[in-house]
Order: structure tokens, then C-alpha cells, then sequence
């Protein structure tokens, strides 16, 4: 039996999956990524700004959200650009399978910030062409390819 009266069948806690949205915002031959903060796995590692999506939140809805919390700005309505997976190990032995839903945004507004306390501790505009000198998360070129088309 399958569905919502299903009864709960256990769940294999070292396998996680992650939904997210995330944003491609770019200004001339710059992209806006945000820097990793020290309370994640991989701090230091610079990402498009972007993360998880509340349990019932709309996915645009989410990624506007998140680039709000991670860099002060607003955008118009984000444009779905495609989805990008992968599956990566965390230091406990889960195995995260993370789907994320990439999204460009344009008619960014509002003063640019840091992320207080959150996941993110810095949010910068870089040139697109020298990024090889980042540590990038493995999706960010992806997903900067995807608003190459």
C-alpha cells in the first residue's frame, strides 16, 4: 500500500534527501555567490545563494526567501532555469542526495549584506571569468552553464 494512509515504513536514516532553490543572479560578467559560514561542513566554500525548501513552500517562492536571508536583496520573479542532482557524504555517514531547482533572478533591489548567524557569512559579487580561483561548491558551474543557454 502506498500513499498518505500508508502505514510508516522505516526510514534508512544514513540517506537524506535535500530539495532546494538557488539563484543565478548576474550583473555584467559578474555572479553573486555567497561564502560559507563555519557552521557548515564546508566553510570557506563559495556557493550561489540559495538553500533549502520549507515543507509546502513554493519553490520560486523559496528562492527568493533565501536570497533575501543571505544577501539582503530583493528580486522580481525568479525564471526556472533547470534542476541539477548529485549525492555527497556529510561527516556523520548520511549520504545527502541533494535536488536543486536553479533559478535566475533579475531586478535585484535593496542594499547587499552579510548573512547574520545563518550558513552564509559573506555575500560578494565575482567575475564569472575567474572563478577557477574560488573553492566552489561542484554544482555552481553547472548551474552558471544552465544561464549561459
Amino acid at each position: 500500500m502506498t500513499g498518505p494512509d500508508a502505514p510508516d515504513e522505516p526510514s534508512d536514516a544514513t540517506q537524506v534527501v535535500r530539495v532546494g532553490a538557488y539563484a543565478v543572479c548576474r550583473r555584467g560578467d559578474d555572479v553573486l555567490l555567497v561564502r560559507a559560514s563555519e557552521r557548515t561542513e564546508v566553510p570557506g566554500t563559495w556557493f550561489l545563494p540559495g538553500g533549502g525548501i520549507d515543507f509546502g513552500e513554493d519553490p520560486a517562492d523559496a528562492v527568493v526567501r533565501e536570497l533575501e536571508e543571505e544577501t539582503g536583496l530583493s528580486c522580481a520573479a525568479p525564471t526556472l532555469l533547470g534542476v541539477l542532482t548529485d549525492v555527497r557524504p556529510r561527516r556523520s555517514g548520511q549520504r545527502v542526495f541533494s535536488v536543486r531547482l536553479i533559478y535566475e533572478v533579475r531586478g535585484l533591489d535593496g542594499e547587499m549584506r552579510h548573512e547574520a548567524s545563518g550558513t552564509s557569512d559573506v555575500a560578494r559579487w565575482h567575475d564569472a571569468r575567474s572563478l577557477d580561483a574560488l573553492p566552489l561548491a561542484g554544482y555552481v558551474l553547472e548551474a552558471l552553464a544552465l544561464s549561459a543557454k
